[in-house]
């Protein structure tokens, strides 16, 4: 068996969606958003079962499907329900599993529970999702301090967009993570050319070998 791998990001639209869907498909893993909301135009889910490639397991279907693209908490309140984090128990699967959170680690899943309790609670490896743009650095930082706050077990950062050498140093010794790689811009964005890019950046066997039960 193994445990899941969780996709964190510094903040929304960091590009967690794109790199979740190139590791699950580097991986043969299934993947799950637990928490969708924005269902007009693609969803997530069905980005990454677009761009994954033929590896990719099963698709999990989201716990929560709402319909306004918002923080979780208010899209749920928008049509009268409430976020329940007990329905947002990880699955543990005979495969590998990639979970994506939605938005970034303070976002509020309901009025008293944020995705960073949720992390928590779930205590399974987390991929901290970072862009190398301005601003990079302080955003890392927090997130790294906030997860490591609350007990969370770091794999390590993963960048997504183009080199930025003294940001991507900085974070990773100043913030003591591991530097995972990074994941170029990629002007005609399809499996193949995800696929490749992924490779280039990332060393597949360091999402594998520490994270099995």
């Amino acid at each position: 068996m193994t445990a899941p791998l969780v996709i964190a990001g510094t903040d929304t639209d960091v590009g967690k969606t794109v790199f979740a869907a190139a590791l699950a498909g580097a991986l043969g893993a299934a993947y799950w958003k637990p928490v969708q909301a924005g269902l007009t135009g693609e969803t997530d889910s069905q980005t990454v079962a677009r761009l994954a490639g033929p590896k990719l397991g099963r698709i999990l279907p989201e716990t929560y499907r709402l319909a306004l693209a918002a923080s979780p908490h208010l899209a749920a309140e928008r049509e009268g329900l409430e976020i329940d984090p007990e329905r947002l128990a990880l699955p543990i699967a005979p495969r590998p599993l990639v979970v994506e959170l939605a938005g970034g680690l303070m976002v509020p899943l309901n009025r008293k529970t944020l995705n960073l309790d949720l992390l928590a609670a779930w205590q399974a490896p987390v991929v901290l999702c970072a862009r190398t743009a301005l601003g990079t650095i302080n955003h890392s930082l927090l997130s790294l301090a906030a997860l490591r706050q609350t007990g969370c077990s770091i794999l390590g950062v993963a960048f997504v967009g183009t080199e930025n050498e003294s940001s991507e140093t900085t974070i990773a010794e100043m913030g003591r993570v591991r530097r995972l790689g990074r994941l170029d811009l990629i002007p005609e964005l399809t499996p193949t050319s995800l696929q490749a890019a992924f490779l280039a950046g990332f060393d597949v066997q360091d999402f594998v070998a520490e994270h099995s039960l």
